[in-house]
């Protein structure tokens, strides 16, 4: 898990069926001084409605964005589970 800032969106001509309906974004982590750190990952925004320059709360591993998309089999590993304040 980590925080990260939306830095673009990913826009797909064609979508797994469970993404369909569901944002693609890019995040770029953000350190405890608030300067970036890391690669830019693409994340999966459920109906949360983050932008681009949304500081936003990322899972990185597969259960929880799998749970969270009540799916076992999703094909997803990176979700947006908040947007921070």
């Amino acid at each position: 898990m980590f925080i990260g800032k939306v830095v673009g969106n990913v826009w797909a001509t064609r979508k797994h069926p469970l993404l369909e309906n569901l944002k693609l974004l890019l995040v770029k982590p953000i350190s405890s001084d608030g300067k970036f750190s890391g690669s830019t990952t693409l994340a999966v925004d459920k109906n949360l409605g983050a932008g681009i320059g949304n500081t936003v709360l990322v899972v990185d591993e597969g259960g929880s964005a799998k749970k969270m998309l009540n799916d076992p089999k999703a094909p997803v590993r990176t979700m947006i589970c908040g947007i921070v304040d």
